[in-house]
């Protein structure tokens, strides 16, 4: 074991910043730590949503290499990424204390998942949440949404922000002079600068040009009581990075990890509203954090200084039912588990892809069998009908992934 500790960390900003609590525990105990930032396949595919990765792992399997290859001491991984077979040639050393472990609805003016209008659309790239969604408001719109924290909340704010901007030109005059100072340069070649792209000025009324007059001037001062300079130096560093971001779709709302959010410093940042755990149930082991090793003395080193019991219990129990439930990524299975005195209160809920069928229940385990109750736990809801949802699950994704293949290999032909 080498005295500094290298240890392997994928390059987002949240990944860093659970690295950096990991270091910094290890650090107390006079260990010093290098972070070696890794590329993973889940990030070299970075449109590519969850569940269509392939098998679980994409996010944690790149960085583990790194230790067997002798590059790494340890690794740190969001543990619901980790997979829950597979792993034969790791131990997750540590498991420090979790973070708020539920979801959370973001939206511009701040609506909670009930109170979004019909017809709304809902960004997410979880299997689980869609399901989760359609079966709470079967009158949403779920599209996809992939990228980092910020990268998602960017995506949801650039349309306002950007649409808010135009106004304000408009107002202002300015994006009329802007058009004006082009002069014969527009697209159109007959020298009246309004490519095509531009709007027709000429053609618009004064209010829709921004006011030509001085009693419209003085109204558009009235509305806007900044200038647009003034405006945009009010912006968050978010929302000014959302201004120069091109989105294909437009949200109203998005959906993400609470933990996500609190330790990308972002919660803050945005209108958050948390969903109700009862429908909306985490994934296995979300809002903690794995630490990976295989070296003995890196392993007690790991352990003594970052695991969390009452943490370590509770994932425990969610990781058994999630293996015993055999649904991976490719089937929206919620478990989430809380250590409650003498016992561990466990809530399940697995659903079918569109939400319309489900199989749930909620148990209290005994903490001192915590993982044989678990598997018990887990039969019982397979016989219940959860594994026939997560087989019908796993044959639309089979099916899907046949389709795309399909599609690459005609465009590969043309």
């Amino acid at each position: 074991m080498t005295d500094t500790l290298r240890l392997a960390t994928r390059g987002s900003d949240l990944a860093l910043r659970q690295a950096g609590t990991v270091r910094d525990a290890l650090s107390s105990r006079r260990r010093d730590v290098e972070l070696r930032r890794v590329e993973t396949r889940g990030d070299q595919i970075p449109d590519e949503l969850i569940h269509r990765l392939g098998k679980t792992g994409a996010f944690v399997r790149a960085l583990d290499e790194e230790i067997l290859d002798g590059d790494a001491d340890l690794a740190v991984h969001s543990l619901k990424d980790v997979p829950t077979e597979g792993m034969d040639d790791m131990v997750i050393a540590g498991v420090p204390e979790r973070a708020p472990s539920g979801d959370v609805v973001v939206s511009p003016d701040g609506l909670g998942i009930e109170d979004l209008p019909s017809g709304s659309v809902v960004g997410t790239g979880s299997l689980r949440r869609t399901a989760q969604i359609k079966a709470a408001r079967p009158d949403l719109v779920v599209e996809p949404l992939r990228g980092n924290v910020d990268t998602r909340i960017e995506k949801l704010l650039a349309p306002r922000l950007q649409a808010e901007h135009e106004r304000r030109l408009i107002a202002s005059g300015e994006a009329r002079a802007a058009t004006a100072d082009e002069g014969g340069e527009g697209n159109d070649g007959d020298g009246s600068g309004a490519g095509a792209d531009e709007p027709n000025w000429d053609a618009l009324s004064d209010d829709e040009a921004g006011g030509a007059d001085t009693e419209d001037t003085d109204e558009i001062d009235e509305e806007f009581d900044q200038s647009v300079e003034e405006w945009f130096d009010s912006l968050s560093d978010l929302e000014r990075s959302a201004m120069e971001r091109k989105v294909e779709t437009e949200y109203d709302a998005i959906v993400l990890a609470e933990a996500g959010l609190r330790r990308s410093e972002l919660f803050y940042e945005v209108p958050t509203t948390r969903l109700p755990r009862e429908e909306f149930v985490p994934a296995a082991g979300q809002g903690a954090i794995a630490v990976t090793a295989t070296d003995p003395d890196v392993i007690e080193d790991v352990r003594s200084a970052v695991d969390h019991p009452r943490t370590r219990v509770a994932v425990t129990v969610e990781r058994t039912i999630l293996g015993e439930l055999n649904g991976g990524c490719v089937a929206p299975i919620g478990v989430s588990a809380l250590v409650q005195g003498e016992h561990v209160h466990t809530r399940v809920r697995v659903l079918s892809t569109d939400g319309t069928e489900e199989v749930a229940d909620t148990r209290d385990l005994p903490i001192r069998s915590h993982a044989k109750a678990a598997e018990e736990f887990a039969a019982d809801l397979a016989d219940r009908g959860a594994a026939d949802l997560i087989e019908a699950a796993r044959e639309e994704a089979e099916a899907d992934e046949g389709t795309r293949e399909g599609a690459e290999e005609e465009a590969d032909d043309e």
